[in-house]
């Protein structure tokens, strides 16, 4: 028996995973997070299969349910959305199911700053302007944070901020950046990524607050930095034509190797 952890993406059914998928489609018994997992991911679970939506439970009656699971030797799929690598809970209800000897497996999903900025068609790093992306938060009822941690500290940096689980605070994060990246700097809010509802809003650090709705209060995305704006950044070596791709070799059976402008227009001819 294992209970797998699976990311089930930012919203569109169809951002799961296959792996995800067959292992739901395994699984007799599935715990989803009923608010933010769409109902059409339960689609994969096989007949019969036990479904319980987490969102009323605590974590002592979530883990009741597992070891349950458990003790009838039933596979268990736990669906969370988005990526189990950030803000997922997860950590809390590995350590007590390490304690109780119950396996596990975790599974990755789309998280939600990679939806957000595909539905910009944005680089989050471009360069001359930022080669970084910090995930972060602002405190929250959930859980604080670190002393250190703090969005004026990240900005600092320069670095594309994706802000999660902080729309509600969206005045306190643009009065924490403008001393570092200015009024001016490109701001996007992308609500319920790649959900059939999703909205952006695009703007600055100077009007963004007031581009917000009070329908946008929660499953937003707040991305900040000068590299949204996709204006006056370096190419990348990556693929100039000096070039050295001594790490990126081509196998000796790819139909690719030795290619080249001249053998392609002779093969044209």
């Amino acid at each position: 028996m294992t209970v797998h952890f699976i990311g089930a993406g930012p919203g569109a059914p169809d951002l799961l995973t296959l792996r995800g998928r067959d292992l739901i489609a395994s699984c007799p018994v599935c715990l989803y997070a009923g608010s933010l997992v769409p109902e059409a991911i339960l689609a994969h679970c096989p007949p019969g299969a036990r479904v319980v939506n987490t969102a009323p439970l605590d974590l002592e009656q979530i883990i009741a349910v597992i070891r349950r699971a458990h003790e009838a030797g039933q596979d268990v799929a736990r669906l969370h959305s988005g990526d189990l690598s950030v803000w997922s809970a997860m950590g809390e209800q590995l350590r007590r199911l390490k304690a109780l000897g119950i396996p596990v497996s975790v599974t990755p999903g789309v998280p939600a700053f990679a939806a957000a900025a595909a539905a910009l068609g944005a680089e989050l790093t471009l360069p001359g302007l930022a080669q970084s992306v910090v995930l972060t938060r602002t405190p929250g009822r959930a859980s604080s944070m670190p002393e250190g941690e703090t969005l004026a500290n990240f900005a600092a940096t320069g670095a594309t901020l994706a802000i999660h689980l902080s729309i509600q605070n969206i005045a306190g994060v643009v009065s924490d950046l403008v001393p570092a990246y200015g009024p001016d700097c490109p701001v996007a809010v992308v609500y319920r990524a790649s959900w059939p509802d999703e909205v952006i809003l695009r703007g600055t650090l100077t009007d963004i607050e007031g581009k917000v709705g009070a329908g946008i209060s929660r499953t937003a995305l707040i991305l900040v930095g000068p590299a949204l704006a996709a204006e006056g950044f370096d190419e990348s070596c990556l693929y100039a034509a000096g070039y050295d791709r001594r790490y990126r070799p081509q196998s000796a059976e790819s139909p690719w190797s030795g290619w080249t402008p001249e053998a392609e227009a002779r093969s044209d001819g």
